[in-house]
């Protein structure tokens, strides 16, 4: 009897409270609107917020198909493979590595763009369209280097000819043929540098497999054996060094 007095009594007292609450305290309103620009300022602030919102969505694939992130990535994937280390080094090792390595063979082409088209655009000197061009222009001869360096040129005249578009040069092929032209060129490169990479640990594993059948071992699999003779050659060659150092070299300059 006493519980549900007091039950009875704490309703008495909190309902109430809540009543004045809900009367005394309003719910919030949201509004969402697209006002006019006040002032040429204000234009010129929601597009540079529409920028940096696209270039965001965007950062990913350009990323992958304007840099050299491509190349890289598909070079230490076939590494982890020839060596048969499943997933070590783990991906987000590599994927971080390889963006480091992405940032320092492209900082001259980022550079060129903060000097010659960031800078000017900030200070007011040229528009959102010239800043747009000169960025594309500057990664245009990234790429275009690249496919002249590495004689994939031919991957420009092959597209250029699938879409019915006559070209005497690389420099007159528009953006929508240089890139992917480009990222195939990328992946050719670090195809031909996998093969490079699985040759001598094939070697090893084939040696491995005939010592084990000439012993009649098997049922011993020889990737087990000749896991610790692959990671030990990489080791002792230098291996890492060997590979970043053959991937900076592979870009030119």
């Amino acid at each position: 009897m006493m519980k549900r007095f007091l039950v009875f009594f704490l309703l008495m007292i909190v309902i109430p409270t809540l009543a004045n609450a809900q009367e005394e305290i309003p719910f919030p309103s949201i509004y969402i609107g697209v006002a006019p620009p006040e002032s040429e300022r204000d234009l010129a602030v929601t597009l540079e917020i529409l920028l940096i919102i696209t270039v965001l969505a965007l950062a990913p694939s350009i990323l992958v198909l304007f840099t050299s992130f491509t190349r890289i990535i598909v070079v230490f994937s076939f590494l982890r493979n020839a060596l048969g280390t499943r997933q070590t080094p783990p991906s987000q090792v590599l994927i971080g590595l390889a963006l480091f390595l992405t940032f320092f063979i492209m900082q001259p082409v980022w550079s060129d763009i903060y000097d010659n088209a960031l800078t000017p655009y900030m200070s007011g000197e040229i528009g959102y369209q010239e800043l747009f061009s000169r960025m594309m222009d500057r990664v245009r001869v990234f790429m275009i280097k690249e496919l002249i360096n590495h004689h994939n040129e031919d991957n420009v005249f092959l597209l250029a000819a699938n879409t019915d578009k006559k070209i005497k040069s690389v420099d007159e092929a528009p953006n929508s043929i240089i890139i992917p032209a480009f990222v195939l060129g990328e992946l050719e490169i670090g195809f031909k540098m996998g093969v490079l990479l699985y040759i001598p640990f094939i070697v090893v594993d084939m040696v491995v497999s005939s010592i084990l059948l000439a012993m009649g071992m098997i049922m011993i699999p020889p990737v087990l054996i000749s896991l610790p003779f692959k990671v030990l050659l990489f080791v002792l060659i230098n291996g890492w060094d060997t590979l970043v150092g053959g991937l900076l070299r592979s870009f030119s300059g």
